[in-house]
């Protein structure tokens, strides 16, 4: 009786839990999912300054009667991201493929055996089923096959502007974007985010995925057919409360 009663009361606290957003989705029946709003990355709950280690500030250097401004990387001026609020292009593209096969063979035999025959003539005294020359024998044997195999293959390729959030102290740039998709009922999310360097950003304000220090990279979707994807909450629930 009590295990009924605990497993009803797990199954109402999941039921509890899921009416919290049940609601919002009755409300969208037959709608379209709403988009997110535009607001200030460093503004969300969670946010914090990213912090490197920095070298040691360098003097700045003035030429006087001098056309060329210093740190300059053109006569004219530089119309690439490079201070906070400024927008760039991130072109993701990722291809990635893993195939690996591993498989191990281990196997021990272990054999030992321990006998008294004399002993200062003690051996006499040893009950008649005993016998003095094998005394102990011990023998183990022990064998363990593994194997595994990863294949897995990734592709995606897309543009995404992101917005600098911040400048770090040696000119390297913290950068964030998000894009959302609506097609018919279901919303495609693109995240990405990480630390650029200046140098990386080509002359047309466009930079390489694969050029993103601690790049965090998140590409998913929320709708109606991520929905029926998704199993039910009492089925997520019960994974986790059932042991078998």
């Amino acid at each position: 009786m009590k295990s009924f009663l605990h497993i009803a009361s797990l199954t109402l606290i999941a039921v509890t839990v899921a009416g919290c957003g049940a609601g919002q989705r009755f409300k969208d029946i037959g709608k379209e999912p709403s988009l997110s709003a535009i607001d200030n990355p460093t503004a969300k709950p969670g946010y914090r300054p990213v912090q490197m280690p920095m070298p040691e500030p360098q003097p700045v250097h003035f030429n006087s009667n001098s056309l060329w401004r210093t740190g300059s990387r053109a006569f004219f001026k530089d119309q690439r991201a490079s201070r906070v609020g400024d927008i760039l292009t991130v072109r993701v593209e990722i291809d990635d493929k893993a195939e690996i096969d591993n498989e191990t063979t281990r196997t021990r035999a272990n054999s030992e055996k321990m006998g008294m025959p004399n002993l200062f003539g003690l051996e006499k005294n040893l009950p008649q089923d005993m016998t003095p020359s094998s005394l102990v024998s011990t023998d183990s044997t022990a064998s363990s096959t593994g194997s595994g195999s990863v294949d897995r293959e990734e592709e995606l390729e897309t543009n995404v502007a992101a917005v600098v959030t911040q400048v770090l102290p040696n000119g390297n740039m913290v950068i964030e974007g998000r894009q959302e998709v609506r097609v018919n009922f279901e919303i495609r999310e693109l995240i990405v985010a990480g630390i650029v360097r200046p140098e990386d950003i080509q002359s047309d304000n466009i930079i390489d995925s694969k050029k993103i220090a601690e790049a965090r990279i998140a590409y998913g979707g929320r709708g109606q057919i991520s929905d029926v994807q998704q199993p039910r909450y009492g089925q997520q629930v019960m994974d986790i409360v059932l042991p078998f």
